[in-house]
């Protein structure tokens, strides 16, 4: 992952497929201002504006900043590279979909 705002906000854009302009619906953030962050100037967005796009990307505002996800680091000592790509999957499911999964991971076990 990056080490930047920009770096990381252009990494998580791209996984999920989310144009600016559908950021900037999803965010109330207008496109012009979204550009900055993602420009060659790389202007580092307010608090607010930082959290209205984690939220709307399903990620952690740490995650934007310094390019590290919640316990991404003890996760990379005991997993791989597909069970850090499992997890990023899970936290965009609804919880009924969770108990799903989990369903489905016991039956492998």
């Amino acid at each position: 992952m990056g080490n930047n705002f920009r770096e990381n906000l252009r990494t998580e854009l791209n996984y999920h497929g989310v144009t600016i302009k559908e950021l900037s619906a999803k965010t109330g953030i207008p496109v012009a201002t979204l550009d900055c962050y993602l420009g060659a100037r790389a202007t580092v967005p307010s608090v607010d504006a930082a959290v209205k796009i984690a939220q709307a990307l399903k990620v952690s505002v740490e995650y934007l900043v310094i390019g590290e996800r919640e316990n991404e680091n003890k996760i990379q000592n005991k997993s791989s590279k597909e069970a850090l790509e499992i997890l990023h999957w899970l936290q965009t499911l609804n919880s009924e979909q969770c108990k799903t999964i989990l369903k489905l991971i016991k039956l492998f076990k």
